[in-house]
């Protein structure tokens, strides 16, 4: 299956080096070898294979490659600073694509070496827009089950689906975290992961899980850093440009693998959503270069509204997402009303789409289905 983002990373590779990063076992290196296909001498390296490491560090490729794909190359001490360098000093025939399981730019500020050298392209695991657009239609019922990764999400029996998810926590707990950092309580990290797990979609207090895990709000925020640097789970910030002073500052975190969730089916259904509304904000960013962000609407009173398009610091549309209940949601009226927001309230299974006090109550599984990617 062909990924999207594709055509859009050639045409790329033809100005600038290119960053694709993303969630393990996204897809990111079976994608940069379907691109090695559309050239004639390709090579592939990754650091975590001694023998490509090997060459990586003397760079003793043959200067004839039209394409140069670097794998893991965050690992590597001091990679930015080499990647400029190759960069720097290649043949202009030669491409240059660097894929990695971490977000480049939360420790090494990528762009202090290679302003104006890449284009980044983040690959998110399979959305219902991205199926419908490759002629492989599901519903939000199945990326809940399985989630979006391919492996698990193309595999028939539940039961590899469910060994798939628990190699990948053993990877990441046991390899993963300290390519990041050096973990000293490994005990009281995976607890703060298994809370993490049970509180999707709800307010998150550092305090509270801090309690809970016998640490220091400190480490608590550390620990959640380290997790997002991975592509394990990603934040979500409150909205408070223009609305006013009664919004509260807790973040909200969604995890990339809906198969990881201990909750309930409202949140883990709030959090499949949040990866669907994510991954085509950052296509568009992307592919397109605009600004959009993923953010939430809470008042000091309680009242909330699951998601907020921003785009430049404007909220563009609010949304409410439902499992079942097709009356409006007073807190999301209430904001449409008072502050002239186009709003969305989306609902699982939902019959028919119909618009009630200016508010759009739509299928969710069509509204998701529409999104760019």
């Amino acid at each position: 299956m062909e990924r999207i983002q594709m055509a859009q990373i050639l045409k790329d590779l033809e100005k600038k080096l290119v960053l694709l990063v993303g969630p393990r076992q996204a897809g990111k290196t079976w994608l940069a070898k379907q691109i090695a296909q559309k050239f004639k001498h390709s090579l592939y390296l990754n650091y975590d294979s001694i023998k490509d490491r090997k060459i990586m560090l003397e760079q003793s490729w043959l200067l004839e490659l039209d394409l140069l794909i670097l794998d893991e190359l965050h690992k590597m001490p001091d990679w930015k600073n080499y990647l400029k360098g190759i960069f720097d000093t290649k043949p202009t025939t030669m491409r240059l694509l660097v894929t990695g399981s971490a977000r480049l730019d939360v420790y090494d500020h990528i762009g202090d070496s290679l302003a104006g050298r890449y284009f980044r392209h983040r690959l998110l695991p399979l959305s219902i827009s991205e199926l419908r657009q490759v002629n492989n239609p599901t519903t939000i019922s199945t990326l809940i089950e399985r989630s979006g990764f391919p492996e698990p999400y193309l595999d028939v029996d539940e039961t590899e689906a469910e060994r798939w998810r628990q190699q990948y926590i053993s990877s990441m707990l046991s390899t993963d975290v300290f390519d990041i950092e050096v973990i000293r309580n490994l005990k009281s990290f995976k607890l703060v992961f298994d809370l993490l797990r049970s509180r999707v979609a709800s307010v998150i207090s550092y305090k509270s899980i801090a309690e809970d895990a016998q640490i220091s709000p400190a480490t608590v925020k550390k620990y959640i850093q380290i997790l997002e640097a991975l592509y394990i789970v990603f934040i979500v910030t409150p909205f408070s440009t223009n609305i006013a002073r009664s919004i509260i500052k807790e973040p909200k975190i969604y995890f990339f693998d809906t198969g990881l969730l201990t909750t309930d089916h409202g949140a883990k259904l709030e959090n499949a959503v949040a990866n669907c509304l994510l991954k085509s904000l950052y296509a568009q960013n992307d592919m397109h270069a605009t600004e959009y962000s993923l953010q939430f609407l809470r008042t000091k009173d309680g009242q909330e509204i699951d998601f907020a398009i921003v785009n430049k610091n404007v909220v563009e549309e609010i949304i409410e997402v439902k499992s079942s209940q097709n009356n409006l949601h007073p807190a999301l009226l209430k904001f449409h009303r008072k502050y002239n927001l186009p709003a969305v309230q989306i609902v699982q299974n939902l019959r028919n789409n119909f618009i009630s006090s200016g508010v759009k109550v739509l299928n969710l599984d069509t509204y998701l289905s529409e999104l760019f990617l």
